[in-house]
């Protein structure tokens, strides 16, 4: 789930998690663009109910927002591998799917200076994203380039401290539907989770990439 909007966003994050239990999950996070800019999270092990507690002790909100509910598959259910993953605290990223090259696209990072956190394919992007903005890419592009490098099943959404405006979400065989509302917008992976804020949707084919503002 992910939401840009003209208002705190957690509750919406939150509550779009819920509306997603029924597929099943382990673990479950929020990240969000405070007012300083600075990307904050909260991940935890166990249900979306398990994350609210944690949130209600230690708040965190903001106006741009990504949340996700992961079931293992690289990685075991500890929190390191929850999302969503962070790169070197300016990208932050939630996937559904599996990156079949992962490994290979892992160990080239490692080449490159970048230290692996978890065990997840989806953290790999993460850094792969980071490295192109490194190099002076905005989002949106750096996200293009990086999707051509991966093999297998993706629904990403991205967002960055040095793109405060947006969102990016790309798809390939994962389902990725964004929704309209009046002054924000909003992207899941199903129309489920977004009912309570819009009746507004549009559905990504397999290759797009969207640029989701307020």
């Amino acid at each position: 789930v992910g939401a840009i909007a003209q208002r705190d966003v957690v509750p919406l994050l939150v509550e779009g998690l819920r509306r997603l239990e029924y597929r099943g999950y382990d673990s479950a996070g929020v990240a969000v663009q405070d007012q300083s800019g600075k990307l904050d999270r909260r991940r935890t092990v166990g249900k979306v109910k398990v994350l609210a507690d944690a949130i209600e002790k230690h708040p965190l909100s903001g106006q741009r927002g990504i949340a996700h509910t992961r079931w293992a598959t690289h990685g075991g259910v500890f929190e390191k591998n929850a999302h969503p993953h962070f790169s070197e605290e300016g990208i932050a990223l939630v996937h559904n799917g599996i990156i079949e090259n992962y490994e290979e696209l892992g160990a080239e990072l490692k080449a490159r200076g970048y230290q692996l956190h978890s065990d997840t394919d989806s953290e790999v992007v993460a850094h792969l994203i980071h490295e192109h903005i490194k190099d002076g890419a905005d989002l949106l592009s750096a996200v293009q380039q990086v999707i051509k490098r991966l093999h297998g099943a993706y629904a990403i959404v991205v967002m960055s401290k040095h793109d405060t405006e947006r969102l990016i979400a790309a798809r390939m065989g994962c389902p990725v539907v964004v929704g309209h509302g009046l002054g924000e917008n909003f992207i899941a992976s199903d129309v489920q989770a977004l009912l309570p804020v819009t009746r507004s949707f549009q559905f990504l084919e397999d290759g797009d990439v969207a640029d989701i503002s307020c």
